[in-house]
Order: C-alpha cells, then structure tokens, then sequence
C-alpha cells in the first residue's frame, strides 16, 4: 500500500513510500517507519544506514483502505539527496499552526487546573478578572505600538493574545471559531449578505 508521511507538527508532506503487512508491524512495533522496497523485494527502515529515522506518531488508513498515512517526528533531512523533502521543499513550522497547539493546552488547563499554573490561576479568578486582564495587555500593546520599539511590541501582543485566548476559553469560544469568523469576514460578499440578512431580520 502506499504510504503519505506526514510531519505530525508542520504537517508538510514528507514522502511517499510503499508498505506491505510485514512492513507495518514492524513499524508498529519498533517505532521507526519501515518500508517494503518494491525494486529490492525487502523491507528497509528510513534511518537505519543515515540516522534519520521517522519516529511513528499514529498511522491510519483512508475511507478505501487503500492507502495509509503516516505522522511522524522526523529526525534530520528525508530525501536521499539531503532536503528535507522529497520534494525538496523546507519542512519549517507555520507559527501559525501553534495557536491550536496553544489553544488545546488552555483547554487542558482548564479542565485539569493543575496547582501552581498561571493559567489556573486565571480561570479560578474568574472570567471579570479575566476580562480586566486583557484590557490592561491591550493598552500595553497600544503603548508600544505607539511610542516603543517592535520587540517590545510583539512581546505585549503576544501577552494580549495569550490573555485573550484564556478569556475566549472561559466563554467556551476558541480562537478557531474567530478565525472562521475572519475567513468568513475575508469572503467579498460578506458585507453584502450581513446587510441582506440585517435588512431580512428588520423585516421581520
């Protein structure tokens, strides 16, 4: 079957190779993806003669059963030819993507509420100081949009964001539904439906 792999943290495809049944559990079995060299009729492990093993997060396979996907922790370049891909495209993380990862951490905070954890501290505060908490990151910001230096901007922003995120998690909204509320927001016509349905709801 053939096999996807898929970086588990950037989600940038990897390469694609072939396993067969004896492939798999020993993928499973050894935590280092294996693959079945259809040209050499044998199994081989990714790393094993350079060092750069794929180290197995989760594999599953798609609504056929035709084809797997394989998440994994790359350890060094993939291609035989040094790049990080077989495509020879860079396998560099989207900071973007870690606003999820943070996001499922407040989540975790909040139902966990671990002892000694800021975050705990903040959601047993409640969602009024929560709510003050982020004003006063928010002006901070403003000040050194105003008259600081960026560095010092992009730490306060990140203050308001991370804040933000605690207050959204308190409401039960996450920084997903805003962010679909932006891509919906970025749709040309957007303005004109909120109006049309502005207009339909007066009607009423």
């Amino acid at each position: 079957m053939p096999a996807i792999i898929q970086d588990a943290k950037t989600r940038q495809v990897l390469m694609l190779g072939f396993m067969n049944e004896e492939a798999y559990r020993k993928t499973v079995d050894t935590g280092h993806v294996t693959f079945w060299s259809r040209t050499r009729q044998t199994l081989w492990t990714k790393g094993e003669t350079s060092g750069h093993y794929l180290n197995l997060v989760d594999i599953k396979a798609d609504c056929d059963n035709d084809t797997l996907l394989v998440r994994v922790n790359p350890v060094g370049p993939i291609c035989h030819k040094g790049t990080d891909t077989c495509w020879g495209e860079e396998n560099a993380a989207n900071p973007m993507l870690f606003l999820s990862e943070l996001q499922d951490f407040i989540n975790r905070r909040k139902e966990e509420m671990p002892e000694g954890s800021y975050t705990t501290k903040l959601f047993s505060s409640g969602i009024n100081k929560i709510s003050q908490k982020v004003g006063e990151e928010a002006l901070e910001t403003v000040i050194e949009a105003v008259g600081g230096d960026n560095g010092k901007l992009i730490y306060e922003a990140s203050d308001l964001l991370y804040h933000l995120m605690v207050m959204l998690s308190a409401k039960n909204v996450h920084i997903e539904d805003v962010a679909a509320e932006l891509q919906k927001r970025h749709d040309p016509n957007w303005d004109k439906q909120r109006r049309e349905a502005k207009a339909a709801g007066k009607m009423k």
